[in-house]
């Protein structure tokens, strides 16, 4: 799908056309799933946050003037759902809920503390790809949001300092320590990963 068509998509949507809307969705539903999935951590979460975005996307189609692309704004709305269900799920905790957190953290800790495989043993592709996304999802929620943001999403510093309603040395000074925190938990393996993680 070219731009082009994509605007028409757009505009037609804006103007109520749901078909539109649904090739919209279609294009960008893999995209949106995989930044919940990796911002949630969780294939059930994944699924109810990408619902939920389209939903909002579709309420709030108005106020999107093409000042970024469709896909930035949508990612966006992707963030900004997931922000609002962890606060829900701040406001109402669970004791199980919490407790499988725990012990999921504390799994993922002990993948990263186990010295085997070695830098030698990972290989490109899949494997390398499913390190990161652990390696990401056992950073705190905060760090984790902000590097999904910037190295998945690709938003620059002011599109994440809206998002966050943040100032700018905040999100800068939050994103290096996320980084810190992300090459901390690579431990050996992490210079294989500084072009995944800098690009």
């Amino acid at each position: 799908m070219g731009n082009e068509q994509e605007r028409r998509l757009i505009e037609a949507s804006r103007g109520g056309d749901l078909k539109a809307f649904d090739q919209l969705v279609r294009r960008y539903e893999r995209s949106v799933f995989n930044t919940a999935y990796r911002l949630s951590n969780s294939h059930d979460d994944a699924s109810d946050i990408a619902q939920e975005a389209f939903v909002r996307a579709w309420n709030n189609l108005k106020s999107f003037r093409g000042d970024s692309a469709f896909s930035t704004w949508l990612y966006r709305i992707v963030t900004n759902v997931f922000l609002d269900d962890r606060k829900r799920k701040r406001a109402r905790p669970h004791i199980s809920l919490d407790q499988e957190l725990e012990l999921d953290e504390s799994s993922v800790t002990r993948q990263y503390e186990d010295p085997s495989p070695g830098p030698e043993a990972i290989m490109e592709g899949e494997e390398r790809k499913e390190i990161l996304a652990k390696a990401i999802a056992s950073l705190p929620e905060a760090q984790r949001s902000m590097v999904v943001m910037y190295h998945t999403q690709g938003l620059a510093y002011e599109e994440i300092a809206e998002i966050t309603q943040l100032p700018m040395g905040t999100v800068k000074s939050r994103l290096n320590r996320a980084r810190l925190a992300l090459r901390d938990r690579l431990g050996a393996v992490a210079d294989l990963f500084i072009a995944t993680t800098d690009d």
